[in-house]
């Protein structure tokens, strides 16, 4: 334990200081010049997911056009890879640059949890442990996709690219000449070769601080790979080794001094930063191709976020009294299905989370309409003893399968019998920034549930029970909408307004206690389907004012600027803004608590992430977890989407329910990004609003005005709580130790005088075996902080790539903060060898005339094994041709399972490429060709060694097809 805490001790201390990463910079290059892991994760996605989508779009016929190079963009990546997308569609890039930013972030994170970790950087020759990292991680991004989990997925990926990204920086693979990715590093079961020994001396002393030349000759003549040594704490290295170099690499110091590191463009050999950027941009597609050939293309659309639409989620109470509110569920989620199904708006994945007492779950997640359909079909409303049900646990695991910033509809009309997650669910809707809107029925007007004449309270919602469900939404800036059971068609229209196309938020806000208020909030040219939602008492009556002056009233529910439905507690309004750009105002006169909220359609939106600053002359930024600490600076990334034409020209911090607003600071980063800083946040709830000009939307001369507002609340606290797992990963059946950190704040740094006793919570929404203290106090003379340990047991029957998310908070009596950590189960993988091609046949030469292919048909036979200790063959599919792929199965020799693979095709279709994946994802090819009938030749690939006794074809049979195909060549 002790040791432990020391280790999170030094690594704290050690992020403080200036110049320690050790890496292609995280984020940001304030030089201007260099390249980030951000980048080269950025640019491989964007390339590799540009030729996924071509090589689709070839499969079906339709024309590709993009050019694919490093200078793509989301918008025109995911316009190509949209079949019907036009230049003028409405197209949201937000789901896609929100997958982008969760990788590049994992990535980046990598330089906070894994800073003293050699193998994790490539550091000190570590190559077989790197190599580990890297394929380790894949075969948990392979099996997380297995299982749909696409976010766990994303996590680890991101991880697995800053190791792999890190060789090319801190090796001397460019230096040797290289110019193609170390495809060995991603492949287990190929030897690495060619490495510098221990005992081999691989530098000289640096010259007057330049470096250029400091790698031995004799190293570069004979090809051997070697990579810096890196230390904070000791200038110790083996004798004649290079380092890592800069100035907090103590072994640069001893001689040999200097370094290799490639980090960036002032780094010792930064004159190959260029090269090493680049050959990473290129190993990182050669590992997202491996991926995408064991998953498949869709799926990996998916696991890089290729949508436009967001998912479809429900969560359902499944009692008794609740057959109403089921069959409503079915009716609107059927009608969205229905009307949207085969178009680019059909949502991009469908949840679905039943709860009661005492059951909830399990989750049903598929890209399948029917099989959602047929789940909500099969709920059945039920029992209901007492009358509290399991949401919010319900709730917990939706909002932990369903991608970040999706919509999620509660429907329930009983109050939540596990109150006590309420911090932990509002932890992770900030953590996700998911929208959670909750349809509530017969929720009594009076505070107290009135008992029926047997003295049994009736199954409705109180005041108080409701309160719970409004803070909730509000904190993620959905609505709790009341209404009646006979009521809630009526109401539902909110679901299917969500679930169209590129849906923004223009403005929220909230007034508890309700007082008359003015709302302003400026209509912009790319926007479309304007919809004015207010919830409020009965009594709450409405102006609206649009830009041109003209006026309407609540009590005119059809007139000059739309039409308005009230239902229960909820005014929907649908506004007519042609024309009407401009300044609108909603005056609301009400005493009452209510919230006023404005969306519309429009490609321009924005994403954005706290982030976190390391000080220093190379500082750069890392993802913040948990809430801004109160008086504090808050730094964050905010993206903008739609546009390439967009100006930020203000971002405000603004208490939803008072007066308070904090401006920041805008540093433009290029690509609509902007790095965004508040000084001196104060304590309280706020939301974030963004306002800038589009020159795309009108003439040079008059950019238009825009407005966006993040929908989850930002909210400050005076505690630290920080925690990072040194696993991220859990074997089924072990369990993993989770230290954390707590500390008392004041102005946004620790106060190390403080003392103190805090509650803690740790909660996972799998349900697995968990400990954790209740308490932990901050004693004096301890530096302000104290520590503690959570564990967390996965049990042996856990499937290899589930995802489990923990949550630590700790609160004292006027104050909470939370860690959100996300881990994956993956059973270790011991069959590390790719499937093998055992070529059969080829019948049928090709004529040599072009003209006359069309008339010839040829076949290729292939045996595909996985050996005696494999997995097993799970796929087969075709990477390349236009022929007829049938395969079968059969027991070979030695018990081993052979797939037979028969492809025919035209000769005017002379090339296959098969791939073969098995159960765990290694992935093999098989390759074949047919020429012309005067010098046809047959030309297999097999990427492992070829085990006889896992073969069925005989050794006269090889010898042979050898004899046949060499005499063809001949």
């Amino acid at each position: 334990m002790a040791a432990r805490q020391t280790v999170m001790f030094l690594v704290a201390v050690l992020l403080s200081l200036s110049g320690l990463i050790h890496s292609f910079q995280p984020l940001f290059s304030f030089d201007g010049n260099s390249t980030t892991h951000r980048d080269i994760t950025r640019r491989a996605v964007l390339r590799k997911t540009a030729e996924v989508c071509r090589d689709i779009a070839a499969s079906e016929g339709r024309d590709f056009s993009l050019t694919i190079d490093d200078s793509l963009s989301t918008e025109q990546v995911q316009r190509a890879c949209s079949s019907t997308g036009t230049s003028t569609s409405l197209l949201s890039t937000v789901v896609f640059q929100t997958s982008i930013a969760n990788m590049y972030f994992s990535n980046a994170k990598v330089d906070v949890v894994f800073a003293l970790s050699e193998e994790h950087h490539f550091d000190d020759e570590t190559f077989q442990g790197g190599r580990d990292v890297i394929t380790a991680g894949v075969s948990g991004v392979k099996a997380s996709v297995k299982l749909e989990n696409f976010v766990a997925g994303r996590w680890t990926l991101g991880r697995v690219c800053h190791t792999l990204q890190d060789f090319y920086s801190h090796s001397n693979w460019v230096e040797l000449g290289n110019t193609a990715p170390f495809s060995t590093l991603i492949q287990p079961d190929q030897p690495l070769e060619n490495l510098a020994g221990l005992n081999t001396p691989t530098c000289r002393n640096c010259t007057g601080g330049n470096c250029e030349n400091n790698l031995l000759p004799d190293l570069l003549q004979q090809g051997l790979l070697t990579s810096g040594y890196f230390n904070v704490f000791s200038s110790e290295k083996p004798a004649g080794k290079c380092s890592h170099g800069g100035s907090f690499d103590q072994t640069s110091r001893q001689d040999p001094v200097g370094g290799i590191s490639k980090d960036d463009v002032g780094s010792s050999h930064g004159s190959l930063h260029h090269k090493a950027a680049d050959l990473a941009v290129n190993a990182t597609m050669e590992l997202l191709e491996d991926i995408r050939l064991a998953v498949g293309d869709k799926n990996f659309l998916r696991l890089v976020g290729l949508s436009q639409s967001s998912v479809l989620c429900f969560v359902i109470d499944t009692t008794g009294s609740m057959s109403d509110d089921i069959a409503e569920a079915k009716r609107v989620s059927f009608s969205i299905i229905d009307s949207l199904r085969g178009t680019q708006q059909e949502p991009s994945a469908y949840i679905l989370v039943p709860f009661n007492d005492p059951e909830f779950g399990p989750v049903t997640m598929t890209t399948n309409a029917d099989v959602f359909k047929d789940s909500i079909n099969k709920l059945t409303a039920s029992g209901g003893g007492d009358i509290p049900e399991l949401c919010l646990s319900g709730l917990q695991l939706a909002l932990t399968a369903a991608p970040p910033s999706s919509e999620i509809f509660v429907f329930t009309d009983a109050p939540a019998k596990d109150a006590y997650l309420k911090s932990t669910i509002t932890a992770i809707i900030e953590s996700t920034k998911s929208v959670v809107t909750f349809m509530l029925t017969d929720v009594l007007a009076s505070r107290r549930r009135r008992r029926n004449p047997q003295g049994l309270a009736p199954r409705t919602l109180s005041q108080t029970d409701t309160q719970l469900y409004r803070d909730l939404a509000r904190a993620s800036g959905g609505q709790a909408i009341e209404v009646t059971k006979s009521e809630l068609t009526l109401a539902t229209s909110v679901i299917e307004d969500s679930s169209a196309s590129a849906v923004v938020t223009v403005f929220q806000q909230v007034r508890n206690p309700g007082t008359p208020d003015n709302f302003t909030f400026t209509v912009d040219g790319s926007l479309r389907n304007l919809t004015a939602y207010i919830t409020g008492a009965s009594s709450l009556t409405f102006t609206l004012t649009s830009s041109t002056g003209v006026s309407q009233s609540s009590s005119q529910s059809s007139g000059p600027l739309g039409t308005f439905t009230t239902v229960g507690n909820l005014r929907r309004l649908s506004l007519n803004i042609d024309n009407q750009t401009g300044s609108w105002e909603i005056s609301v006169n009400s005493n009452n608590p209510y919230s006023v909220k404005v969306t519309g359609q429009s490609s321009v939106n924005f994403i954005y992430n706290l982030v976190e600053a390391h000080e220093g002359a190379h500082g750069d930024f890392s993802l913040k977890e948990g809430r801004p600490l109160s008086g504090g600076n808050t730094s964050l990334l905010v993206s903008v989407t739609g546009s390439d034409k967009v100006k930020l020209t203000g971002v405000t911090l603004f208490d939803s329910s008072g007066p308070t607003e904090v401006n920041g600071s805008l540093q433009a980063l290029g690509s609509g990004n902007f790095l965004v800083t508040f000084k001196e946040v104060p304590a309280g709830d706020f939301v974030l609003r963004i306002r800038g000009e589009d020159s795309s939307s009108t003439s040079r001369s008059n950019p238009g005005s825009f407005q966006r507002q993040a929908s989850t609340q930002i909210k400050t606290s005076s505690i630290s709580v920080i925690s990072q797992a040194n696993n991220t990963n859990i074997e089924p059946g072990s369990t993993i130790s989770v230290p954390f950190t707590v500390a008392t704040t004041t102005n946004g740094v620790v106060n190390d005088s403080a003392t103190g006793v805090f509650t803690v919570r740790a909660n996972n929404d799998r349900s697995y075996t968990s400990t954790s203290p209740n308490t932990v106090t901050i004693v004096a003379d301890s530096g302000g902080k104290a520590n503690g340990t959570v564990t967390l047991t996965a049990p042996p029957s856990a499937a290899s790539g589930t995802d489990v998310t923990l949550t630590i908070e700790a609160e004292n009596a006027a104050d909470i903060n939370y860690a959100v950590l996300r881990f994956s189960v993956v059973a270790k993988v011991t069959d590390i060898t790719r499937p093998v091609c055992q070529v059969v046949s080829l019948s049928t030469s090709c004529p040599s005339s072009a003209s006359l292919c069309a008339s010839s048909q040829w076949k290729f036979i292939a045996n595909l094994t996985d050996g005696i200790n494999g997995t097993g063959i799970d796929s087969v599919t075709v990477r390349q041709g236009n022929g007829t792929l049938n395969t079968s199965t059969l027991a070979g020799e030695g018990g081993v399972n052979v797939t037979v693979a028969t492809y025919s095709a035209s000769c005017c279709s002379q090339n296959v490429e098969l791939a073969t994946v098995d159960k765990v994802g290694n992935v093999g090819k098989c390759v074949g060709q047919a020429r012309d009938s005067t010098t046809a030749a047959l030309t297999t690939a097999t990427t492992a060694a070829v085990n006889t006794a896992g073969h069925t074809v005989s050794l006269s049979h090889c010898l042979w097809i050898s004899v046949v195909v060499s005499l063809l060549w001949k």
